[in-house]
């Protein structure tokens, strides 16, 4: 991957999904924010959508939710997993644009989106969480120890000091995210 292209990919912003969400409406608009401010700039937004028991593949728990929209031009990614790269044409997409660096915004934080982070960097990808456009429901009544807003702290923490050999992760704002190439 010799280029330094940039995409949004947006993970399992979904009427499902978003409906428990804590802070879901904040993050909602910080990603229509990144959205837009990523279209102006010629970059390519990537939607993510989960299918699961529950949430089945053209349901309306399946939909983005109605106040995010996806362009027709812009590729849609179903996964079953919560890495958004396994058993899906993510790469693919992501090389017919020249991608190698992503911007990742979604749900949910101590899930799809930790998975996908972890994803991004082994397939040689740099990956950048906005630090306050991703979110979880809280997970305490299925055994987590930490609350939702603990996860999404902690991840914002420990993915900033995430590295391999040639790949970085990096933690910024929705105001510091600056889309070039």
């Amino acid at each position: 991957m010799g280029t330094s292209h940039t995409a949004l990919v947006v993970i399992d912003v979904q009427v499902g999904v978003m409906a428990e969400a804590h802070e879901g409406d904040r993050v909602i608009e910080n990603i229509a924010t990144l959205v837009d401010r990523a279209r102006a700039a010629g970059i390519p937004v990537v939607w993510v959508q989960h299918s699961a028991s529950g949430m089945e593949e053209e349901s309306a728990e399946w939909e983005i939710v109605s106040t995010l929209a996806p362009l027709a031009n812009e590729p849609r990614v179903r996964k079953k997993y919560g890495d958004s790269f396994e058993s899906t044409d993510l790469r693919e997409v992501l090389d017919e644009r020249d991608v190698s660096k992503l911007v990742i915004v979604g749900a949910q934080t101590d899930a799809c989106v930790r998975s996908t982070l972890h994803g991004a960097l082994a397939r040689g990808y740099d990956a950048t969480l906005v630090s306050d456009a991703h979110t979880t429901e809280d997970m305490r009544p299925w055994g987590s120890p930490i609350s939702p807003e603990q996860a999404i702290g902690y991840t914002n923490l420990y993915w900033s000091f995430s590295r391999t050999a040639e790949h970085a992760g990096s933690v910024v704002p929705t105001a510091d995210v600056a889309f070039t190439e």
